[in-house]
This record gives C-alpha cells, sequence and structure tokens, in this order.
C-alpha cells in the first residue's frame, strides 16, 4: 500500500501547472488594470478580424440561400428518387444549422466584444 507522505508525479506536475495558469492569469490583470495600451499590430490584426468576419457574415447569406434553394429543387425535380429526396433534405437541413451556426458565433462575439 503506498503512503500519503509522498509527493507522487502527478502532484507536482498539478502544481506547476496550477502555477502557471496562476501567474499568466495574474500578469494578464495587472496589464489590464494598469491601463497598459494595446500594440499597434494588435489593433491591426483586430480590424482585419473583424473586416474578415463582416465579408463572412456577408457572403454566408446568399450561399446559405443558394444551398437552401438547390436543395429544394433537387427534392422538386427528383421525379420519385429516393437517393435525391434524402440528399435534397440533407442540403436543406446542414445548409440552415451552418447558417444558424454562423450567425451564433456573429452573436456570442458582439457579446464578447461588448463585455470588453
Amino acid at each position: 500500500m503506498k503512503s500519503n507522505k509522498y509527493i507522487t508525479k502527478q502532484k507536482v506536475l498539478f502544481y506547476i501547472k496550477f502555477i502557471i495558469i496562476f501567474s499568466t492569469i495574474s500578469i494578464v490583470f495587472a496589464n489590464i488594470s494598469l491601463g497598459a495600451s494595446t500594440p499597434k499590430l494588435v489593433n491591426t490584426l483586430e480590424k482585419a478580424f473583424e473586416s474578415i468576419e463582416s465579408w463572412l457574415i456577408k457572403l454566408a447569406t446568399p450561399i446559405a440561400a443558394i444551398a437552401v434553394g438547390s436543395g429544394l429543387f433537387m427534392q422538386k425535380f427528383s421525379f420519385g428518387d429516393e437517393e435525391k429526396i434524402r440528399t435534397g433534405k440533407k442540403l436543406v437541413k446542414t445548409s440552415l444549422v451552418s447558417y444558424a451556426f454562423i450567425l451564433a458565433i456573429d452573436l456570442v462575439l458582439s457579446a464578447i466584444q461588448s463585455l470588453i
């Protein structure tokens, strides 16, 4: 039976991870509380990502509409072929779920940005 007196390798790794995470969080909060300004590169990257995000939202709407339309046309003009009907339904479902996921990501990012 093992004795509890000895420090195991797992405990040591846990303590090291805890110290690293705690020190990282402390440094981040210290920089925020001291009013450290953001570097120019960070501002440039932030603007670039905002631009990419807006383009993705602008492109996602017509792409989702085209995918839903083609899925509906595939169902309509399947002429009784079960495989085409299933493929059309799957295309409509996946395109609507993907579009909803993109909008949800935009909503979450907007909420996070408003908190910062």
